[in-house]
């Protein structure tokens, strides 16, 4: 965890949005270090126990009331960092369970089944939470906190929530000693019909949960 916090002296540290930016910076610092490579082994549980406690403070943005900001248009702030690096770094680290079945959607039984790359996840949550902090180290509070809580919702909390699953899953399979099945090429790099993708991923559940074919999975 970073010892960085981000909040000017003299400033509550038990302020909400002391407490949100810190938990932020800190995820960032904490994935930029595992994504060094320097301790690969244990690599997959550091992200589980990070994107936990990241999962905590979106949780808390979450149960806020709602953040609404001081200027109708976002102030500008240039070009975003690159993270390609990042998620380079993670696609070769965690090759070949970089790629996971993202089905589950307890709303909509009948949406079909998606690939997901753990490193592509992570890379599009630092993304977002990088784009937040900026407003936040510019002294825009408010502002930090309402593209956080927004992004929350569309995008950096259910990205952060299926690698949290995936994650989960195989420290899982490791400690229970339950190998892998074959993701039967499955990858987001394919060119495929819904339909299709929809099969593949589902057969795949299909054979990691045990259900015999056929069997409702709503």
């Amino acid at each position: 965890m970073s010892d960085a916090t981000l909040h000017a002296v003299g400033q509550d540290p038990d302020d909400f949005a002391v407490q949100i930016a810190d938990q932020i910076e800190s995820f960032i610092v904490a994935v930029t270090e595992v994504a060094k490579g320097e301790d690969p082994d244990s690599a997959v549980p550091f992200l589980l126990l990070e994107v936990s406690q990241l999962l905590l403070a979106g949780g808390r943005l979450g149960a806020h009331e709602d953040v609404l900001p001081e200027e109708r248009y976002e102030p500008d702030l240039g070009p975003e960092p690159d993270v390609d690096e990042l998620r380079e770094r993670f696609a070769l680290m965690l090759d070949p369970v970089d790629v996971y079945s993202e089905v589950f959607d307890p709303y909509e039984p009948r949406k079909a089944p998606v690939a997901h790359r753990i490193s592509d996840d992570l890379a599009d949550v630092v993304t977002d939470l990088r784009h937040g902090l900026a407003h936040y180290r510019e002294g825009r509070t408010t502002e930090a906190l309402w593209w956080w809580q927004f992004s929350y919702f569309t995008n950096w909390g259910p990205t952060a929530s299926a690698a949290l699953r995936a994650l989960q899953s195989l420290v899982a399979h490791v400690r229970l000693n339950q190998p892998l099945q074959e993701l039967d090429g499955l990858d987001t790099d394919e060119d495929l019909a819904e339909e299709e993708l929809a099969e593949q991923a589902g057969q795949v559940m299909v054979e990691e949960l045990g259900l015999p074919l056929g069997l409702p999975r709503g």
